[in-house]
Formats: C-alpha cells, sequence, structure tokens
C-alpha cells in the first residue's frame, strides 16, 4: 500500500541563514509527510540556524531516522547515512584506500615499464583521491571533486545521519566529537579536508546507554516522545491514506493502550502505521476479536508481548468501544 504523495511544490527549500520561524520548519517537514510537535519543530530549527549538531534520543520506532530523511527531502541535500554498531571504528567512518585499484595501477605501470625510477611519482599517484574511498562522514566534510581537498561542493549542505550512536563505544564517540568540533578530517597523504558548507547533522540514540555529555554538550538535544493521540490518528491517516476514519481512531487508540501495558517493547508510530495498513488490507473496517489477535503480528514483534495483549484483548476492545 502506497502512502500518498504530498505536493511539496508551494514549499520552498530553506536559506538555513533566514530560515524563518519554527513553524516554517514545521511547515516544510509537513509538506513531506512528517508532522512534526511544537518542541521538535522548534529544536530542529535552532540546529539549522545555528548549524549545530542535533541528538535525538528516545524508544525504537518514534520517528528520529525519519527526521533526517525528510530533512533530506526538503532541503535538497544528500543524504548520507552513518549506521553505527558495535566495533565500529574511525576508518569505517571515514576513508579507505583502494587497495584492488592500487594493486592494479601498480602492476599496469610495472607492466609498462614506467615504475622504474619513478618511485615517488608512483606513489603520488596511488595515494591520490583518484583511489580514495569516501566513508560517509567524510562524504558529508568533502563529497570529493576535482577540486582541492576541502571543497564541500554545491551550497546546499548534505544531511548526515548518524544513526544509533548508542551501539557505538566510546572511543568512536571521541572520534565524532572531534570532527564536529570543526567539521574537518586530516588524511596524511592528501591533507586536511574542511567542509566549506557544515553538513546537517542528525544523530540518533534508542538509549540502550548513556551517550557521553561531552558529545551532549556539543549537540542540541531533544527526546522524541509517542506522539498524543490526535497527532498520531493524523500520522497514520497520512501515512496510510486508505484507512477509514474509524478504524484509524481505533488503532491509535489500541496502540495508546499498549503502551501502557508495560510492554518489553512498546509499539511505535512504524507499527502504529504497519498495523493500520495491514488491516486496510485485509479490509477490515473496524477493530474485533479476530482482527487483533490475527494480526498482532504487525505491531507487536516479541512474543511475551503477543501473549500478554492476547489475554486483554476484551479490555482492549471494550476500552476502545467506550472512547
Amino acid at each position: 500500500m502506497t502512502a500518498p504523495t504530498v505536493p511539496s511544490q508551494s514549499v520552498t527549500v530553506p536559506d538555513f541563514e533566514t530560515c524563518g520561524s519554527p513553524e516554517e520548519v514545521a511547515a516544510g517537514l509537513r509538506a513531506h509527510g512528517y508532522l512534526p510537535d511544537e518542541g521538535l519543530a522548534t529544536v530542529i530549527f535552532l540546529a539549522l540556524a545555528l548549524r549545530r549538531p542535533l541528538l535525538l534520543e528516545g524508544e525504537a520506532g518514534v520517528g528520529k531516522t525519519e527526521v533526517a530523511k525528510v530533512l533530506s527531502r526538503w532541503t535538497g541535500g544528500e543524504l548520507i547515512r552513518l549506521q553505527c554498531y558495535e566495533g565500529i571504528d574511525a576508518s569505517q567512518a571515514l576513508y579507505e584506500w583502494d587497495y584492488t585499484r592500487q594493486l592494479l595501477h601498480l602492476r599496469t605501470a610495472e607492466a609498462a615499464g614506467t615504475a622504474a625510477g619513478k618511485a615517488d611519482e608512483l606513489e603520488n599517484e596511488l595515494y591520490s583521491e583518484r583511489f580514495l574511498v569516501r566513508r560517509p562522514v567524510l562524504a558529508a566534510i568533502s563529497p570529493g571533486s576535482a577540486d582541492s581537498p576541502g571543497s564541500a561542493g554545491g551550497a546546499v549542505p548534505p544531511v548526515l545521519l548518524v544513526d544509533e550512536i548508542d551501539r557505538a563505544d566510546d572511543e568512536f564517540e571521541a572520534f565524532l566529537l572531534e570532527v564536529l568540533s570543526d567539521y574537518s578530517v586530516t588524511i596524511p597523504e592528501l591533507g586536511t579536508f574542511t567542509a566549506a558548507v557544515p553538513p546537517v547533522v542528525i544523530i540518533t540514540s534508542n538509549r540502550t546507554r548513556d551517550v557521553h555529555d561531552a558529545l551532549k554538550r556539543r549537540c542540541l538535544y531533544h527526546w522524541v516522545e509517542h506522539p498524543d493521540l490526535e497527532r498520531e490518528i493524523e500520522i497514520i491517516d497520512l501515512k496510510t491514506g486508505e484507512c477509514g476514519a474509524e478504524l484509524t481512531r481505533q488503532v491509535a487508540l489500541a496502540v495508546e493502550a499498549m503502551r501502557d501495558m508495560g510492554l518489553y517493547k512498546p509499539p511505535g508510530v512504524a507499527e502504529s502505521i504497519d498495523w493500520a495498513e495491514s488491516l486496510a488490507r485485509l479490509g477490515v473496517e473496524t477493530l474485533d476479536e479476530v482482527s487483533v489477535r490475527s494480526t498482532l503480528g504487525a505491531v507487536l514483534k516479541y512474543r511475551e508481548d503477543q501473549a500478554r495483549v492476547q489475554s486483554a484483548v476484551g479490555d482492549l476492545l471494550a476500552m476502545i468501544a467506550g472512547s
């Protein structure tokens, strides 16, 4: 099921120097399918206006990653994603050399007889931008061109998404903090690459561990809550398009109740949308015991959570009927 496309022609690409207000940010994101609350719209506005990284924390599924994706569509800046994981290090975020192509170049030079007596020249060729593989952080700082190191290309900054920073270790956080302090990277063989236009940086965390205070001080911060009932109804309606008003309301009410049941993994907005789409695809117009029991896999992803809700389906439906 495809969500309806929201026209964006009437929304101008923002000028980061003169981005007018949080309301302008909210309107821009809404035009591209994202409905921020006032607090989130305000902190995004400040991050753009002050050119500061934005750290978003919250439960999984509340829409943190989507902020970066929608900002990319709104601003026209390229989305560059760095997915963090346990064991990630600076080289996987910055750059590496294309050793296969370097070796091929070296063997070609040897076969052509041009390697002899030109060791310095050959070394310079091997460690040139031609063989440099830009990883996300360097790509955001210096997208790469024929210009000298430090060129950032066009005037529209890319959007760098550092996703799930809480999965990385302390050393990686320290590295990221250093890069974000001046948006520059030094490569010994090539020199220093400095962003002519700093990227828009969105960092997300599911708070499986605490992010260090030093990184938090460098960023603006916002805790992304689950939406209230009315906003969740609006989000489901916007994203699904084919659910009736009553089914949309009932799904939002049911998900809101599930979040108060002490589940291991309460459903997020993403699960609300998945559930509504699944029910609509099955032709369900209003929730009943059969439809709820048979589609819980779209909204709850742990067996224990499903068992708890299965045992309370009657109470859940009664609550919805009385609302």
